[in-house]
């Protein structure tokens, strides 16, 4: 898994809009969160509570990008199914979710298949991974994020002793 202090690989993917969107053009602090599949349970109320909460995020100048393995076009009608204001982005190969420690063999109902893990990190502006959170716990996870940075900034704003 990739640690807290790491440069975050750089990552050039198209989003439901078949608009290409890389990581080195985030200016300020990114949360990148892979799930498996746009439409099922766990991967509605993930995407569903960070829109929820993307408000707070921009608050924060914090931006959301989510990455699965699903197609440009199945992203397009998940993200136009949940009303989604942040970028979906599609890794049909799970190119960048190798490089992010993020894809890999699973299995579910006695079959084994390769796919994406729920992780999500937190890119800082300078491009280092600043928070990783591994096999995310979809309920609360954005509220989750949310309270790290909150804490994060807390700490960073306190006078040195």
């Amino acid at each position: 898994m990739l640690e807290t202090g790491d440069d975050a690989p750089e990552f050039e993917l198209q989003n439901q809009h078949d608009e290409t969107v890389r990581r080195s053009e985030f200016d300020g602090r990114v949360v990148v969160y892979f799930y498996p599949r746009a439409g099922t349970d766990g991967c509605t109320t993930e995407a569903r509570e960070f829109e929820a909460a993307r408000e707070e995020f921009e608050d924060r100048d914090v931006d959301i990008v989510g990455i699965s393995d699903d197609s440009v076009a199945d992203l397009e009608s998940f993200a136009e199914e949940e009303s989604l204001g942040f970028d979906l982005l599609s890794d049909p190969e799970g190119e960048v979710a190798t490089l992010y420690e993020s894809y890999g063999e699973k299995q579910m109902f006695g079959n084994t298949f390769d796919g994406v893990f729920r992780n999500t990190y937190v890119i800082g502006p300078d491009g280092t991974i600043e928070a990783v959170y591994e096999g995310v716990s979809v309920d609360g996870h954005a509220e989750d994020v949310l309270e790290d940075l909150a804490e994060r900034r807390t700490e960073q704003a306190a006078p040195e002793r």
